[in-house]
């Protein structure tokens, strides 16, 4: 077997690299034996070299044979749905009570913020007492006795990407397609789930910005899937500008919580009954797309999916009370309004700039060791096609702990949106299904 050195010669050289040599470069970085730098320039040299397909399926298999594989068979089928990330996407949040809430059993384990898109377990952790280290005997439990398990990755179901994934927020080296669907589905496929679902992110605040570039990886996602036994589903979805209204952990929790209560945001909202209809059809095969559809909104409605939620959270550490009252959650010290510099429409947001400013208030990492401020974030007053007024606030800055990084932070919100005199349609929210 070659060193780690000349391994990572091959790959900067361009050359495809063996199974073995993927095998023995990642049982390394699990074991220690491979540093932090070593591997911090494999993930490089995979972004600037790319991952053949053979390259990629076998990165895959590696990271999910370095750890433990979940068998949930006797509770199946146990569905899952995975997004590629977004700015103020926080649709786990509403559609693991509401599948359940309809009948399915979710299964999810998440992930913490990843470049300038937030992580579910942040969002999942500004609720008080909220906790996602489950073990595998607790999540059987939450699936059994709640219909959903909310959880994060333990140290032994694909460690090897664990390390890996907190290695690439902070190396630049999030925006690779074989980087990413060897993320995904190591977890997935060793997670138990029989069907999943991906909501893979395309626009400017998306790690893809392009359809043909969200569709490449939707099919390898979904493709790869398939090949291992499981049901599998994917959708295009816009992320040209925020999801909803709340960016930030708890302000984001809380816009859940509306969602759920049958009063959030429409965008959230429709999402949700798109992909959830697709979760509950592979939960009952069954089931048409319109019945699917129709027993969602009948969850969201009777109140069965934010009961159900507020079952979920208590089962799992959290105050329960905080779907009756979510002024529980860590709320802002100041909010201030990024004003309108002028009268128009806004014709679009520069929704990955907004990601990266959240960060800058607290609501995600630059470093691993950093802290996450809970309260911190903004609300989205204005989207693409509205009208806009001088002076109207086109977004709210909401600081919790810590001050401003700058002076005028605020008007740097206000510069993400371009405002002209004509309006602009905004895009669909679901583009295309794979």
């Amino acid at each position: 077997m070659k060193s780690v050195y000349e391994i990572l010669r091959a790959k900067r050289d361009g050359k495809e690299l063996s199974r073995e040599e993927i095998a023995f470069l990642v049982a390394g970085v699990v074991s220690g034996e491979v540093p932090d730098y070593q591997a911090a320039a494999f993930l490089m040299a995979a972004v600037i070299r790319g991952l053949s397909t053979p390259e990629m399926a076998a990165l895959t298999e590696a990271m999910r044979d370095s750890g433990d594989s979940w068998d949930l068979s006797d509770l199946a089928p146990v569905v899952d749905k995975h997004s590629t990330g977004g700015v103020g996407d926080k649709a786990t949040l509403v559609l693991a009570p509401l599948v359940a809430a309809a009948g399915g059993r979710v299964g999810m384990m998440s992930g913490r913020g990843l470049g300038h898109t937030g992580g579910t377990l942040d969002k999942l952790a500004a609720i008080p007492g909220f906790r996602t280290d489950l073990d595998l005997p607790r999540v059987r439990r939450a699936l059994t006795e709640v219909g959903a398990a909310l959880f994060a990755q333990t140290d032994t179901v694909a460690p090897a990407d664990r390390k890996l994934y907190a290695l690439r927020d902070v190396t630049g080296t999030v925006e690779s397609l074989g980087l990413i669907v060897a993320s995904i589905l190591s977890k997935k496929l060793a997670s138990g789930t029989t069907g999943i679902v991906f909501d893979v992110k395309t626009g400017n605040g998306a790690f893809l910005k392009t359809v043909p570039e969200s569709r490449a990886l939707g099919r390898a996602l979904v493709d790869t899937s398939r090949a291992a036994g499981r049901e599998a589903s994917g959708w295009i979805t816009d992320m040209s500008r925020p999801l909803g209204r709340a960016v930030g952990n708890a302000l984001e929790a809380e816009e859940s919580i509306l969602v759920l209560r049958n009063e959030g945001p429409p965008a959230v909202r429709e999402l949700c009954l798109v992909l959830g209809a697709d979760m509950l059809r592979f939960a009952e095969p069954a089931l048409s797309e319109p019945d699917a559809r129709r027993r969602l909104e009948e969850a969201f409605t009777s109140g069965k999916a934010a009961e159900r939620f507020a079952k979920l959270v208590e089962f799992q550490g959290g105050d329960p009370r905080v779907v009756e009252d979510p002024s529980i959650l860590p709320q802002p010290k100041s909010r201030i309004p990024a004003a309108a510099p002028r009268s128009g429409f806004v014709r679009s947001i520069q929704t990955e700039k907004m990601g990266f400013l959240s960060i800058d208030i607290g609501c995600g990492r630059r470093k691993r060791e950093d802290d996450i401020d809970f309260a911190a974030g903004f609300l989205v007053e204005k989207t693409v096609g509205d009208r806009v007024e001088k002076g109207e606030p086109l977004a709210i800055l909401c600081l919790g702990e810590r001050p401003a990084p700058r002076p005028s932070f605020e008007r740097e919100l206000a510069d993400l949106f371009e405002i002209g005199d004509e309006p602009a349609a905004p895009p669909a929210l679901a583009i295309e299904k794979l």
